[in-house]
């Protein structure tokens, strides 16, 4: 027979003969026991008041306090007025006389709740958000990681441009020396051939004078000219070379002239984190009311617009709404009356690419031609945002009342969403956690929504997506349509939006039609409702769908929610 305290134990064993399988329990001393030791352990310690129970009712019989006034009394009540535990003896004295008292296990009940409770929120709610917050950080920490390594990249390139163009300019400078010198080279040439001849020319008269003073013909030496040495006094101008100077400049102003870097520091973001909520949270008392879908969406009415093209719609309230076509301007339309309030014509006299409306209710529009972003307050246009090797797309307004704004590069090689409080950037959101980007690269269709949840949400027609970060920029999921479609044509989305139950709605402009899909990227139905061209979308405070339509230059407002 193998030894039970050596051999693989499948049973618990009794703490006292490590033998016998355990079938007793004492609540006092918390020792589990077998039947036969049970006496032993009732003696072992007389001053304990042993409650001994069924293994299986273990933890039934409750450990009251010691009172820490009168040795060896148990405090089975509770003073609400002083928030001590109390024995029999205390409540009998005078020190706790017309106090209200409760059962301390009543009291321990309630503490045992709020525990719970306690412990529920830290699982569900706070330890997730402190993941997110880890999450933020670590994404905070490689994208400056690797915006650190594009400022020593772009150093680098400029070090090298600046390195060519010196090269360049020395090669410009030793040419225009060596052109200087040619040229005085060739007039002292030209100077010193013509003393050259004049030399020559001496030398043959010294030889023909030497000739008629040899000889005694007078005739020969009256025929030599008078003064012929007059000639040849008046000697030749003398030529001063004069070279240039090279005047280098100060090289230590190089760093003046090639650029400096601006101080870094780490600055805390007055919003700060929140705690994150969920419908399932109890404590969530400000969650919605929830809604279902309508079996059947119902078109309410249709507001008529003055466009030749309409692109966007924008709530303004329950009875007004901002609207943009093919032209410069941006017109805001009675909802119930159908008739045009106002129209702001764009700074630039460009068409505005998207519309959104601020919490504050201001108007703000995306340029792209002119790369801003712009605000329209008392029916002043101010600019807000200027780009610089980038364009802007979609934009949105946040819970925050930060602006999220989509941009592709001159180069339309990179696309990013960029979150800006006034006209400072404060977050960039580019690249999954793998250095990926997460969106297709190029100047397409880009619009931009953000959750009750404060998930980013990024319609991109030609991907045929909608791609899904959190708060910090970390994937979440991806969605790329349902088949069957209305038309059975490729996921085309344009305009995004989303509700109080946290749906996200997309226009599909290829099969005319609306998606709905559930916070997490599922999707529940269409929205078709006769829909031609769909493209604009915006929701209103009471759930209600306003879709711009293209061709028909008209916004249907739908209800789609219970």
């Amino acid at each position: 027979m193998m030894d039970p305290r050596t051999s693989a134990q499948d049973v618990m064993r009794c703490d006292l003969c490590e033998i016998a399988v355990v079938q007793m329990h004492c609540d006092t001393c918390l020792v589990n026991l077998c039947k036969a030791c049970v006496g032993e352990h009732m003696v072992s310690d007389e001053s304990k008041d042993h409650k001994v129970v069924k293994f299986q009712s273990r933890k039934s019989t409750p450990l009251y306090p010691g009172c820490t006034s009168h040795n060896k009394q148990q405090c089975t009540m509770y003073c609400d007025q002083c928030d001590i535990h109390v024995c029999t003896k205390c409540i009998a004295s005078s020190q706790h006389l017309g106090h209200k008292l409760s059962e301390i296990l009543q009291i321990a009940e309630g503490k045992k709740d709020k525990i719970i409770k306690e412990v529920t929120e830290l699982r569900e709610t706070i330890y997730p958000t402190y993941q997110d917050i880890a999450s933020d950080v670590q994404n905070r920490m490689s994208q400056l990681k690797k915006e650190y390594g594009d400022l020593s990249t772009a150093i680098t390139k400029h070090g090298e441009d600046w390195h060519r163009e010196i090269d360049k300019l020395v090669k410009i400078l030793k040419a225009e020396v060596d052109e200087m010198k040619n040229t005085q080279l060739q007039t002292l040439q030209k100077h010193l051939d013509e003393i050259n001849k004049t030399m020559s020319d001496i030398k043959d008269e010294i030889y023909s004078v030497q000739m008629v003073t040899d000889t005694n013909d007078l005739s020969k030496l009256f025929s030599v000219p008078h003064s012929l040495i007059n000639i040849y006094r008046n000697l030749p101008q003398k030529l001063e070379p004069i070279l240039p100077k090279f005047i280098p400049g100060k090289i230590k102003e190089v760093s003046k002239f090639f650029g400096a870097l601006s101080s870094s520091s780490l600055t805390l973001d007055k919003h700060g984190y929140s705690i994150k909520t969920t419908q399932k949270s109890p404590e969530a008392g400000s969650s919605p009311p929830v809604k279902q879908l309508l079996d059947e969406p119902e078109t309410v009415t249709i507001i008529n617009t003055e466009y030749i093209e309409l692109y966007e719609v924008a709530c303004l309230s329950d009875e007004e709404i901002w609207t943009s076509g093919g032209d410069n301007s941006m017109k805001l339309y009675s909802i119930n009356q159908g008739s045009l309030l106002k129209s702001i014509t764009t700074k630039s006299g460009k068409i505005p690419e998207d519309i959104a409306v601020t919490k504050s209710g201001d108007l703000v529009y995306t340029d792209y031609r002119d790369r801003t972003v712009n605000i329209v307050k008392n029916e002043k246009i101010e600019e807000v945002i200027r780009l610089q090797n980038w364009r802007p797309r979609g934009v949105c307004s946040t819970s925050s009342g930060d602006l999220l704004v989509t941009m592709y590069n001159d180069d339309n090689k990179q696309t990013k969403v960029v979150r800006y409080s006034g006209s400072t950037e404060k977050q960039t959101i580019q690249f999954d956690d793998k250095g990926q980007p997460l969106y297709l690269s190029g100047g397409y269709y880009r619009y931009i929504t953000e959750k009750k949840n404060l998930d980013i949400c990024v319609s991109e027609e030609v991907a045929g997506a909608i791609v899904v970060v959190n708060q910090a920029g970390k994937l979440r999921f991806r969605y790329t349509g349902h088949t069957p479609a209305p038309k059975n044509k490729p996921f085309s989305p344009r305009r995004i939006t989303t509700d109080s139950q946290s749906h996200i709605l997309t226009a599909d402009y290829n099969n005319e039609c609306v998606h709905v899909i559930d916070q997490d990227g599922q999707f529940l139905r269409y929205i078709e409702c006769g829909l031609s061209d769909p493209r604009g979308l915006s929701i209103d405070t009471n759930d209600n769908l306003f879709v711009a339509q293209y061709g028909k230059r008209q916004v249907k407002k739908i209800k789609y929610l219970q």
